[in-house]
């Protein structure tokens, strides 16, 4: 899909520039990894600089199809701050305007509609400490119960109020939410939540007894985590990732 053709690199700053082509990559590595739910969920990334401008996607577009170029540059209202003939998902926007209004730390805001995530966000209990993956998601995870879609401004203080400090929020009957620093952690972040889901449901598959995690374990989980990336994060595995999509899906950052 080709349009606004006369807006292209030249047109923004080094910095936004790179925030685009990494959140472009970050949308069509969630289509890779199966986290897409055809146009229907969304990922934000705040602008560098010092106005309140966030990117989020072109409403209508696959998550497959996304560019640099493409993103919708928005205002915390949701005003567009430039020409693009696509809207953006009304939903998104709440979400994702109140996290970053209510969090100065939120670069990133990574929301899915992922199966197991969905399948989990339906349990009572949430997520369990079963599986290695889990630790890291339980020393930072909030929960926030399912008001509809979200459509409501009065909906937007429980929201980060729910999240609080935490890199994870598990939408009620909705989703999972991931918020980082940097658009790779939110990525990283979000590949641990899902897989956290998918290895809690399989085990419950299983049908016999399962075998929790020691919560003193779960304890010290940030400090492993920063170890095993040696301190990096999501920026240790994030340009083998950009590698892959070079070889799979290219295009991202035009």
């Amino acid at each position: 899909m080709n349009f606004r053709k006369n807006l292209k690199k030249d047109d923004f700053s080094a910095l936004e520039w790179e925030q685009r082509v990494n959140l472009a990559a970050c949308y069509r590595l969630v289509s890779q990894y199966g986290w897409d739910d055809l146009i229907f969920t969304h990922i934000s990334a705040r602008v560098p600089g010092p106005e309140h401008h966030f990117l989020i996607n072109p409403y209508g577009m696959l998550f497959e199809e996304i560019t640099a170029s493409s993103l919708v540059k928005v205002d915390l209202e949701g005003k567009k701050v430039e020409q693009n003939e696509y809207d953006i998902n009304p939903a998104g926007f709440t979400i994702h305007s109140a996290i970053h209004a209510g969090r100065e730390d939120a670069q990133c805001v990574l929301h899915v509609h992922s199966v197991n995530g969905v399948a989990v966000s339906a349990q009572q209990k949430g997520v369990l400490p079963l599986s290695q993956q889990s630790i890291f998601v339980l020393s930072s995870l909030g929960y926030h119960d399912y008001e509809g879609v979200a459509l409501r401004d009065e909906e937007k203080p429980r929201l980060v109020a729910d999240l609080a400090d935490n890199n994870f929020l598990m939408l009620r009957n909705h989703g999972l939410l991931t918020v980082a620093d940097s658009i790779p952690d939110a990525f990283l972040f979000m590949y641990l939540f899902e897989a956290t889901c998918m290895i809690q449901v399989r085990a419950q598959a299983g049908g016999g007894p399962l075998i929790p995690i020691d919560e003193r374990i779960i304890a010290t989980a940030q400090a492993q985590a920063a170890a095993v990336t040696k301190q990096a994060g999501g920026n240790l595995a994030w340009p083998a990732l950009l590698r892959k999509l070079d070889r799979n899906n290219p295009g991202y950052d035009q």
